[in-house]
């Protein structure tokens, strides 16, 4: 479940291409190999999991992702366990030691209910003392007055075309969300590909309020990937928190 929700495999088929640095793959990467059984809620294409097996390891590893378009990308492997849905559809009980979102994930939570039975879930899915690692933009950064000005770049697709993408806002940041679209064009395409996205910004303290409420105690929170301490102006709070 990345910032952009591909949902069908054309346009998931390009989001690797799309982005291929991963800062957050860096940090989350030795929390999901001292796991045994690990939970990427937002699973996305599966890479970070594909990752991990191809790193040697050797328990659990379970993605879950609502886009057809991604899981199919994801499931061109079979030695992870891969479900269709999202956290509403699940019912885990205590079977993972680490959950992770990636990719701000946690954005796309938008609803107050939708945040909070999404956090019971995972506090259900972990084991006790388990972890859950995430990440969501700090709102005092005011990332969104970046997206305002249409955005224009581009890079290659999976099969070797210049691909043309722009990012455009479409509902203004309101206090809580920000809408917006990306655009793909390519001269080895008959049409134009668009994926849209709302995703909500919450700041440190509603975020640790929301978290206690589940069951969950933050232990460590960094402002970057870097694992700088968190301030006002830190572009993001990765949270590590831990199931009471």
């Amino acid at each position: 479940m990345p910032d952009l929700l591909f949902a069908d495999a054309e346009l998931a088929a390009l989001y690797d291409a799309m982005n291929p640095g991963r800062d957050d793959y860096d940090f989350y990467r030795p929390m999901v190999m001292a796991a045994h059984a690990v939970l990427d809620v937002g699973c996305g294409t599966g890479s970070m999991l594909h990752q991990a097996r191809d790193a040697g390891h050797g328990g659990r590893l379970c993605g879950l992702d609502p886009a057809p378009g991604m899981l199919a990308q994801a499931r061109r492997r079979d030695d992870v366990e891969w479900v269709l849905g999202d956290l509403s559809s699940v019912g885990w009980d205590a079977e993972f030691d680490l959950v992770v979102m990636t990719g701000h994930a946690f954005q796309v939570l938008v609803e107050d209910d939708e945040l909070r039975d999404a956090l019971a879930s995972i506090h259900a899915a972990l084991k006790p003392g388990g972890r859950f690692a995430f990440e969501t933009r700090n709102p005092s950064a005011r990332a969104w007055e970046a997206w305002e000005s249409e955005v224009r770049s581009a890079f290659a697709g999976p099969h070797g075309e210049s691909v043309q993408v722009s990012r455009k806002v479409t509902t203004p940041f309101n206090g809580r969300v920000v809408s917006f679209s990306h655009t793909f064009q390519s001269a080895a395409w008959d049409q134009s590909r668009v994926s849209h996205s709302t995703l909500r910004f919450i700041g440190k303290a509603d975020l640790d309020a929301e978290l206690a409420r589940a069951g969950l105690r933050p232990e460590a929170q960094f402002g970057d990937w870097d694992e700088s301490s968190l301030t006002e102006t830190s572009p993001e709070i990765i949270t590590i928190a831990r199931r009471i």
